[in-house]
């Protein structure tokens, strides 16, 4: 029999904690693909904060690091400053990164930390009952916005490929999707694009991770893919949006 796929050494053995349908455990695998393949392994240390990307503790079996809520580009720094020749990257939620840590991570990508970050996008906070998130949807239900979030009362989602790229240094950017196998293979090859970008020396990048939460999205697993193709990318357009290598 022809051996066609094979669980990553860098996983570990636990059964997912996942709801069903949760994007967050194919994000994982195709990261611990990438060191696998690359044998990065023994010198890449991780981050999660709080939220539904801290179950990433146990899943990667890599030297991984906690930090407090949206704190994660802080702590990267200290420890990427401490440890040059270690690739430091942090995986953190839209609840984390673009709402409590919006201070850090826009300061890490001014100073052109050269870190990686991946930032998995589902548009609610996950972890505590699926209210509106920074990321949320105009129109979309949620916990706190039951008629549907509206930009007069909450504002709009907030980009944040689109916010960092305007600052000098930020290095790579760019927004994918799981929302099918061919946006799989493109979300894959971003997060190597982004692991080279620090491995090179390049300076700080992102990769932003659409991603499905049927649960509080009040869908089942087939209709939450065909929203994120429907909806959500029309507000998070998929695609390159800052790359040091289009420079010139």
């Amino acid at each position: 029999m022809q051996l066609i796929y094979e669980k990553p050494k860098a996983l570990t053995e636990t059964p997912t904690h996942f709801c069903p349908g949760c994007g967050h455990g194919i994000v994982l695998r195709l990261i611990a693909e990438i060191i696998d393949a690359w044998d990065i392994r023994s010198k890449t240390i991780g981050l999660a904060p709080v939220g539904c990307s801290v179950l990433a503790y146990n899943y990667l079996d890599i030297d991984m690091c906690e930090a407090a809520h949206g704190r994660p580009p802080a702590v990267a720094t200290g420890i990427k400053r401490v440890h040059p020749d270690h690739i430091v990257f942090a995986y953190q939620g839209d609840g984390d990164l673009a709402a409590i840590g919006t201070a850090e991570i826009i300061h890490a990508a001014n100073r052109g930390e050269n870190i990686t970050f991946i930032f998995v996008n589902n548009a609610v906070y996950g972890m505590t009952s699926g209210q509106m998130a920074p990321t949320t949807l105009i129109g979309q239900k949620t916990i706190t916005t039951p008629s549907g979030r509206d930009a007069m009362n909450y504002g709009y989602p907030i980009r944040v490929c689109e916010l960092l790229a305007v600052l000098d240094g930020s290095s790579y950017l760019e927004r994918v999707s799981v929302s099918s196998p061919e946006n799989i293979r493109k979300a894959k090859k971003a997060l190597e694009k982004g692991f080279k970008t620090q491995i090179e020396k390049r300076g700080f990048s992102l990769i932003e991770v659409l991603s499905p939460c049927p649960i509080y999205w009040r869908m089942d697993a087939n209709e939450a893919m065909k929203y994120i193709d429907e909806e959500m990318s029309l507000t998070f357009p998929l695609g390159v949006v800052k790359d040091w290598e289009r420079k010139n």
